[in-house]
């Protein structure tokens, strides 16, 4: 009697579960490394970094599922609940892109603008620092994708 070869279903891992993880790692070394180096003010810039790069990849499977990333109205609220106001997303992610609207490590959220004027990605996203007013210098200066 010939052996029946059975194939298994293969499954993969999604992009989504792949982009959580990699925000977890992200997260983990970006508090862990500086506190094990006593450096609390460079763990938050870091952070901060690490974040806008996550979001970034957010907004990033966000206009391939969409055709655009969503405008200055919409916000970041975008990736996590579906948009309500126009221009209506075609295929927004039942799992949304992110699972709540984030916060900088200084506790404010961070800024979002489609178009953008300061980077080339087509949209800015940043951080006001550790002061929340735009501009500064230091631990004040903003952080955003065209500084990366």
């Amino acid at each position: 009697m010939p052996m029946r070869s059975s194939r298994r279903a293969q499954r993969g891992f999604t992009l989504i579960e792949i982009m959580v993880v990699v925000i977890i790692l992200g997260v983990l070394g970006a508090l862990v490394l500086p506190n094990v180096m006593s450096r609390p003010d460079h763990a938050k810039l870091t952070a901060a970094r690490t974040d806008i790069q996550s979001i970034s990849t957010a907004l990033e499977i966000y206009r391939l599922d969409n055709g655009r990333y969503p405008t200055t109205a919409q916000g970041l609220q975008a990736l996590v609940q579906r948009p309500t106001v126009a221009p209506l997303p075609r295929q927004w992610s039942t799992q949304g892109y992110l699972k709540s609207n984030p916060i900088d490590p200084w506790g404010s959220h961070y800024q979002y603008a489609s178009p953008g004027t300061r980077s080339n990605a087509g949209y800015d996203l940043y951080s006001l620092g550790a002061d929340g007013q735009a501009g500064g210098e230091g631990m004040d200066a903003d952080i955003g994708n065209w500084s990366e």
